[in-house]
């Protein structure tokens, strides 16, 4: 996966060359062994992201479980009566970015939009609980977006979904605006998580990328269909192989040679990272490398999230130094953990370090 060096540093980067060179023949898109990063390099790299500080911009939710039992049908409707036992909310959205920034360590700053209403308060108290301050959030007049899911005997019945889409007006873009600017400069890294849920705007984009291109923060971007080539300079464009053939009208062919990197140049971004699935990721750079990253998840219990989880690794690992190749490595374990726990799920940074020797483990076992 890691093609020429690609500013890997010492034992790293003699690393990266030895695997290349065993996968070189192996076809376009060459596998990464993950152990191709030493565990010196990716613990400096973690224990220099929690000193780091992350601003995330991007479409606040809040989620809400009811569980309970069914033992009717409504006589109104033929539908089943859900006696709820238990009500759960849960950082939604960009809102659980933020969450996984904190769960690594590092400092985050919010910039997003949420009504009036008691969605709001409770979202704004769940952040305060993580240590984030609710500080650059900006309240419109908008109900914030909750999606209700009911669940009974362990499957969704409904989900209800309380929002407006549509995008923000010029005054309340203005303050969303001047909120961003703030949070990008203290920050050392900007994510950029849409959700089309109307805060990422064209003129919130260019106005926050201009910015941190101006103090010089890497800018990692989770899109979704509208406004996908507004985010031209971005550091890593991180869309799923869904979302990009969206965008492009055609068919991504993984295994034509001229593929993604002409994506890549139609985007205008220093790298793109096309998320797979179960195939892992494939990193694309400027130079036209194609680097391949399969999974390392050895279980899988619950994929919701993993996208989240891997968003805000890779800003944290930019932040604290290392470069695209390296922060999708560390990003891809941080992913395999994610994907083990129920629900989305945080990801501490001992928990990645963890990740990497029970795989070097089960290689030499192999």
């Amino acid at each position: 996966m890691l093609g020429a060096c690609n500013g890997l540093e010492g034992k790293g980067c003699a690393e990266a060359s030895r695997t290349v060179a065993a996968v070189s023949g192996c076809g376009y898109l060459a596998a990464a062994m993950p152990l191709s990063l030493s565990r010196d390099r990716v613990v400096a790299l973690l224990q220099a992201a929690k000193a780091k500080r992350i601003a995330v911009v991007g479409d606040a939710m809040l989620d809400v479980y009811l569980r309970g039992d069914v033992e009717r049908i409504s006589p109104e409707a033929p539908v089943p009566v859900v006696r709820v036992r238990e009500r759960r909310f849960a950082l939604g959205g960009a809102a659980n970015v933020v969450q996984n920034v904190r769960g690594l360590g590092a400092a985050c700053d919010f910039v997003a939009a949420t009504g009036k209403d008691a969605g709001a308060t409770t979202l704004r108290e769940m952040l305060g609980a993580i240590g984030v301050a609710p500080d650059s959030l900006v309240t419109i007049d908008r109900p914030t977006t909750t999606k209700t899911r009911i669940v009974a005997r362990g499957q969704q019945v409904v989900r209800v979904d309380e929002e407006d889409d549509h995008d923000l007006d010029p005054a309340d873009v203005a303050r969303l605006v001047a909120s961003a600017d703030r949070a990008i400069d203290v920050a050392d890294a900007l994510i950029l998580e849409d959700y089309n849920k109307g805060v990422l705007v064209p003129a919130v984009i260019e106005r926050v990328m201009a910015r941190a291109s101006a103090r010089k923060i890497p800018v990692v971007v989770d899109p979704k269909y509208r406004n996908f080539f507004v985010y031209r300079g971005a550091t890593v464009f991180k869309p799923n192989r869904r979302e990009l053939e969206s965008a492009l009208g055609a068919e991504v062919d993984l295994e034509h040679p001229d593929a993604l990197p002409a994506a890549l140049s139609k985007l205008g971004v220093e790298s793109l990272l096309l998320t797979l699935g179960d195939r892992g990721m494939a990193l694309i750079s400027q130079n036209g490398s194609v680097r391949r990253i399969p999974t390392v998840a050895r279980e899988v219990y619950d994929v919701v999230g993993a996208g989240d989880t891997v968003t805000a690794y890779l800003a944290a690992v930019l932040a604290a130094g290392g470069n695209s190749a390296e922060a999708a490595i560390v990003a891809n374990y941080a992913a395999g953990v994610e994907v083990s726990k129920s629900g989305a799920a945080t990801v501490s940074a001992d928990e990645v370090i963890d990740a990497y020797d029970d795989f070097a483990r089960s290689r030499e076992s192999a």
